[in-house]
């Protein structure tokens, strides 16, 4: 088929200790406020805690970062800007479908990978306030970085597991799996209700307390027990 261009590359997440296996990208669903805790701090005033809701970053917002390296985001430019880390356990699918039951979602995920949410909070708020989609401040370049792909049959989950980040080795977030309002399988219950779910789709399953804002020079450790670590430097 000839392209007017060539077609750009394809977001893949390496596999863990499988060095020719990648898991292709196609779409990043994300989960806002599936921690009760996060959910109240980020809340504005007066504001109700209701269930998580549903937002997309693009495929190529996902940065794969091997074992023992460091990827390098980028502050934003604007002194004013508030750019926040959010650590995340993200559900990896090889299988989809529409209006899935829990049994057949759980059936869905091949394999679990870590990941931080970079949010320009300021812009968030900003467009909360006047009813308007995150995009600006969600969607943005190289705004979600992902540890290697670990298989589920090596970490079969709902099982509880520590979630953490580390900013300068202080660690400033600290929660467990087992915390989520809604299971990840939950979560893939409720997008199937919307879109027809298909493989290579990736869920942000929601971060714990916690979040702050990052500057350059910050470097971030990010984890979840059973799954593995992510490592991010502020340039």
């Amino acid at each position: 088929m000839p392209y007017l261009f060539a077609p750009p590359q394809q977001a893949v997440i390496p596999v863990q200790d499988e060095r020719y296996e990648f898991f292709p990208v196609r779409r990043v669903y994300c989960a806002a406020r599936n921690y009760s805790a996060h959910a109240a701090e980020v809340a504005r005033p007066g504001e109700v805690v209701e269930a998580p809701f549903f937002f997309m970053k693009p495929s190529d917002a996902v940065v794969p970062v091997a074992d023992g390296e460091t990827v390098r985001i980028a502050a934003p430019e604007d002194p004013e800007a508030r750019l926040e880390y959010e650590v995340e356990l993200v559900a990896c699918l090889s299988k989809g479908g529409r209006n899935l039951t829990e049994e057949e979602a759980e059936a869905c995920i091949w394999g679990w990978c870590v990941g931080i949410d970079f949010t320009r909070r300021d812009r968030q708020r900003e467009m909360s306030a006047k009813g308007r989609p995150w995009e600006v401040a969600k969607a943005t370049d190289r705004s979600a970085p992902v540890s290697h792909l670990r298989p589920a049959y090596r970490t079969p989950m709902p099982a509880p597991a520590d979630i953490y980040l580390y900013k300068n080795n202080e660690k400033v977030q600290s929660g467990r799996t087992d915390q989520m309002m809604v299971s990840p399988a939950g979560l893939i219950v409720e997008l199937s209700r919307t879109w027809e779910l298909q493989p290579g789709d990736i869920v942000f399953t929601g971060t714990p307390s916690g979040v702050g804002p990052v500057k350059k020079g910050d470097v971030l450790l990010a984890g979840v027990n059973g799954v593995g670590t992510l490592r991010v430097e502020i340039v």
